[in-house]
């Protein structure tokens, strides 16, 4: 248990918490919260909104055809194409895949690099 008369010697043991450092990181951490939140409030209107356009299109394959059933069924489709890619466009971003791919590539290279030498190496 640490000592409480006056001693410095327990105060230089405890590690010290640096604010002027941490208030940036947590700064930086709410605004990617925030940009993650708007990210699944726009995915979630976007999986309600394709739901909707696939019921509305299952009611009209089920009316008899007419001319402009088939064009707003093609209209529906057409949005429902777009919503679709909207989705994939903001689960499977570039910012997403490039830390990973940097990483494939950097230590892929090094693999490559250390396989080379070791033949060498080995005869």
């Amino acid at each position: 248990m640490p000592r409480r008369n006056g001693s410095n010697s327990a105060d230089q043991s405890e590690p010290r918490i640096d604010w002027a450092e941490l208030d940036p990181a947590m700064e930086a951490l709410r605004e990617k919260f925030h940009e993650f939140d708007k990210r699944y409030a726009q995915v979630r209107g976007g999986d309600r909104r394709r739901d909707e356009l696939e019921a509305q299109q299952a009611n009209l394959q089920a009316s008899p055809p007419s001319p402009e059933l088939k064009k707003e069924l093609e209209a529906l489709e057409a949005e429902l194409s777009q919503v679709e890619l909207s989705l994939e466009s903001e689960l499977f971003s570039w910012d997403g895949l490039r830390e990973v791919f940097w990483q494939a590539v950097r230590f892929g290279g090094l693999g490559i690099v250390l396989g080379w030498f070791l033949k060498t190496w080995a005869g």
